[in-house]
């Protein structure tokens, strides 16, 4: 016979243990109702932007890949596979050779000169000089403008009988070389406006971070005794480290990208000295109407560009200065 005086505690002991697990259970379950309607509401909200980046990004860029491996004119509706015949082709072409050694000049040039010449004038524009602001606006205007327009202007300043170069040339009995029609100027004439056009645009970013950098850094260096140059490598380029990494890499990879300069001043010639890598897959694709080899020449721009980005962030990490 069961003892009643056992069963009586342990029975009610259960149905408090029971009773008290039931708001826990609760809880739980409005837990995971809640993360399940966050999950959905942060599908609904990152789900258009998948899709966008999955058909005008990925997508593109895989598809990309298969054409790079087939024979196709963009106009015949069978592509014939060819494996890496278009890659093989590139890299024993002795044209795109030069194409990659004019991307690699124009490369240097563009972002060097733009990164240069922008920090001495911002550093210019820093000073409290009279008319400042209106320099700062007249600086920064050609970025607001067309490349094209832009670049017709300058194939009229060029001209080596009627340009503005020409006539300034002249006045210190110097004769203007013929910029775009001489292989060894037209590359220097294409860098030269690329860095006009886009130099504002470095000297605002550069006058900005200059003038986040605390004026106690300079003061205590006075005191120290230190004198212009030394405050400038021991404080203004530390200082401007941060925004130095990100004019590299922004203005790195717009240089690659740089088309419309090249199509209205050179159109790629003379003699190729002026062919990027970006104007080859143009004239490949719709020129030579060669959608392998186009393919196959945009593929090694984006390993490019991001071989060269990644290499960035690596330097950045151990050169870059965050205060």
């Amino acid at each position: 016979m069961r003892d009643e005086s056992v069963a009586g505690p342990t029975m009610a002991g259960g149905v408090r243990a029971a009773n008290a697990a039931r708001p826990e259970a609760r809880a739980i379950g409005r837990l995971r109702r809640a993360r399940r309607s966050e999950a959905l509401l942060f599908l609904l909200f990152i789900g258009p932007n998948l899709l966008l980046f999955g058909v005008f990004t990925y997508w593109p860029m895989i598809y990309n890949a298969y054409l790079s491996t087939v024979r196709w004119d963009l106009i015949a509706p069978i592509k014939t596979p060819v494996g890496l015949d278009n890659y093989r082709y590139l890299l024993d072409n002795a044209t795109f050779h030069t194409v990659m050694k004019n991307t690699f000049v124009f490369t240097l040039g563009a972002v060097g000169g733009s990164l240069l010449l922008g920090l001495l004038v911002a550093l210019l524009l820093n000073q409290p000089l009279r008319g400042r602001d209106g320099a700062r606006t007249a600086l920064f205007a050609p970025t607001m403008l067309s490349g094209a327009a832009i670049s017709i202007v300058w194939v009229y300043m060029f001209d080596p009988r009627f340009g503005l170069l020409a006539e300034f040339l002249s006045w210190f009995s110097l004769r203007s070389p013929n910029w775009l029609r001489d292989p060894q100027w037209a590359m220097a004439a294409i860098i030269i406006v690329y860095i006009w056009k886009n130099v504002g645009y470095t000297v605002v970013i550069f006058l900005g971070g200059l003038q986040a950098i605390p004026k106690d850094l300079y003061e205590a260096a006075r005191v120290d005794g230190a004198g212009p140059v030394r405050r400038f490598w021991n404080i203004t380029l530390p200082q401007l480290s941060p925004i130095t990494f990100f004019l590299m890499v922004t203005s790195l990879i717009n240089s690659f990208q740089a088309f419309d300069i090249i199509k209205v001043m050179t159109d790629g010639g003379p003699v190729d000295s002026t062919n990027t890598l970006i104007f080859y897959v143009y004239e490949q694709g719709f020129v030579a109407f060669n959608a392998g080899r186009a393919a196959a020449a945009s593929l090694i721009l984006f390993v490019l560009m991001f071989g060269v980005t990644i290499a960035q962030l690596r330097w950045g990490e151990r050169r870059v200065h965050y205060a």
